[in-house]
């Protein structure tokens, strides 16, 4: 009449589904995107102006890189498996 939660039964899977990124990475791949793309139609346009989205293009996707490297990270210290090698 113990609690035996602590073990683990045979009926019990390990989660397989596949981890959503971050959020905030989604959100700071979108910027990059969209600063690429006003980068492009500064400089098309003839405006110097693009070399400042360019700035923006890099700031976020370091961003992106480094919230999905920390998710990514946070998982491994779980003890949870890493979906890509």
């Amino acid at each position: 009449m113990g609690d035996n939660g602590s073990r683990r039964r045979k009926t019990d899977r390990v989660n397989l589904e596949p981890h959503p990124m971050p959020r905030i990475a989604l959100y700071a791949v979108l910027v990059c995107v969209l600063t690429t793309v006003a980068a492009v139609l500064s400089f098309v346009n003839g405006s110097f102006l693009g070399v400042v989205w360019l700035l923006m293009a890099g700031v976020s996707s370091n961003m992106a890189y480094f919230y999905w490297r920390k998710a990514r990270m946070d998982r491994e210290a779980a003890g949870e498996r890493p979906r890509d090698a």
